[in-house]
């Protein structure tokens, strides 16, 4: 156990650090596995050495922070807990930097898991990725693919998601087709937009550079020099699946990605992810990657959820290691 003492000039100041309802602090406790007590503008942070010196040196920028603006933001919190957890990564992990021409957004993998998978896909044609929520399998996919776009080795980007109802029929969403289907659509859209200006978004789906459609609108397409990325792939069937997968053409790379503890498909039917990972595994040129809990980026409670639901007496088993079909787990 190790031990770290962070003084605040002013004693005051630690409403604002620590946020409404402490809610900063425990971020960062909750993160990180350890203690943090504040009295007399005292912080006192004990737990594992590593642990402590990494929420030592959060808090000191987020004191800074404090001093300089006057408060901070739970977003200020989220990037102050990345910077400090891309260290804990080999330097090899910069180089994996996903250059998306926007000098304000960084993107580069966190975890080990991410790291492979972007190299995943920069090495293969390719490339299957299974995952629980919150590992990033859409957003480092979407990353990789404006790189892609922006460097012109491919000339366009394609979305594609299955319209699968989670519980509520398209039917009976207000609205047109097209209205009907935003819903399902939406999550790859804001990806994009986080990575790529509104205007340009706008004008770029003008030109038919970037589409994001419905798996069913795939059929009869054959799609050159194209970066196609198929998400929630497992509320694909079988058909689906390859159906998609053989409208791949020349230049073109493609990336399948889902999460097969949460298939919407009616009861008796196969998930085309789950049957594409058994029946192409020994195709050379064709990668799969298996991200797990320890992979999950978003806020912290995420990944203790989903350990929760896939665990000994949740509804689906822990997820395991990596690169491995999960009927052979």
């Amino acid at each position: 156990m190790s031990e770290s003492t962070i003084t605040l000039a002013d004693p005051h100041l630690a409403l604002q650090l620590f946020g409404p309802n402490d809610t900063n602090l425990r971020q960062v406790r909750n993160q990180l596995g350890v203690a943090i007590t504040h009295r007399n503008g005292q912080i006192r942070i004990a737990g594992p050495a590593e642990s402590v010196r990494m929420a030592t040196e959060i808090l000191e920028r987020l004191k800074d922070k404090v001093y300089r603006a006057g408060t901070v933001s739970s977003e200020d919190v989220t990037d102050s807990m990345a910077t400090s957890l891309d260290k804990k990564l080999p330097p090899a992990f910069e180089k994996n930097e996903v250059a998306i021409g926007n000098a304000t957004r960084r993107i580069k993998p966190r975890t080990e898991g991410q790291a492979e998978y972007l190299e995943a896909i920069r090495r293969h044609d390719m490339t299957f990725c299974i995952g629980p929520a919150g590992c990033g399998k859409t957003y480092l996919a979407v990353a990789t693919a404006v790189e892609a776009l922006k460097s012109r080795t491919i000339r366009k980007i394609v979305l594609v998601r299955p319209a699968v109802e989670a519980g509520e029929s398209l039917g009976y969403l207000p609205g047109d087709l097209h209205e009907k289907l935003n819903p399902y659509l939406r999550p790859l859209l804001d990806a994009i937009n986080e990575m790529i200006d509104f205007d340009q978004v706008k004008y770029l789906m003008e030109q038919n550079i970037i589409e994001v459609i419905p798996l069913a609108y795939m059929r009869g397409r054959t799609l050159n020099q194209a970066f196609v990325i198929l998400d929630e792939a497992q509320n694909a069937t079988v058909a689906q699946m390859k159906m998609f997968l053989t409208r791949m053409g020349e230049g073109s790379k493609i990336v399948v990605s889902g999460d097969i503890s949460q298939v919407d498909l009616p009861p008796g039917t196969t998930s085309g992810l789950r049957d594409a990972v058994q029946r192409l595994g020994g195709i050379n040129g064709i990668c799969f990657v298996r991200l797990s809990e320890g992979d999950i980026v978003r806020h912290p409670l995420v990944r203790k959820i989903v350990a929760a639901y896939d665990g000994p007496n949740g509804m689906g088993g822990r997820a395991a290691g990596r690169n491995q079909p999960p009927e052979d787990r």
